[in-house]
């Protein structure tokens, strides 16, 4: 199994192992009276699934595919891979989800998940910067 799928699984299937802990911890759940949840840091923490699967797998693919040097567009591609197999078993989960609690569905969720599409492209970018070699020639 290639790099890219392996950490794109690993984030995928935790993002939806994630979206089921939140539902039944009562994030989706709003109070009546404030119209916000209680455990917003849950939401914050889901952040650190994806940010530690892009590290270990771009750091991974430099590591021990590239012989430790990466360029900058090396690991923005390997990371790209990642987010989108990642992102497709992830929206497979947030289907099913849905599908079985309809309630869930309006628009701050979707706002929920473009918001998490953008923080992935930016996780991809200043990891890959972070990780790359220093280039000598410009």
């Amino acid at each position: 199994m290639g790099n890219a799928a392996k950490y794109g699984i690993i984030i995928g299937v935790l993002s939806g192992i994630w979206i089921l802990v939140m539902h039944f911890a009562g994030v989706y759940a709003k109070d009546a009276t404030t119209g916000t949840t209680s455990m917003e840091w849950m939401e914050w923490a889901s952040m650190l699934i994806p940010a530690i699967g892009l590290y270990l797998g771009i750091k991974s693919y430099r590591d021990h595919i590239s012989g430790g040097k990466m360029e900058f567009f090396e690991g923005l591609f390997e990371g790209f891979k990642i987010i989108i197999i990642g992102g497709v078993i992830a929206a497979f989960f947030a289907i099913v989800y849905v599908q079985l609690n309809i309630s869930v569905l309006n628009t701050d969720y979707m706002y929920r998940i473009s918001a998490a599409v953008l923080i992935g492209i930016l996780f991809n970018l200043a990891i890959s910067l972070m990780l790359m070699n220093k280039q000598k020639h410009l």
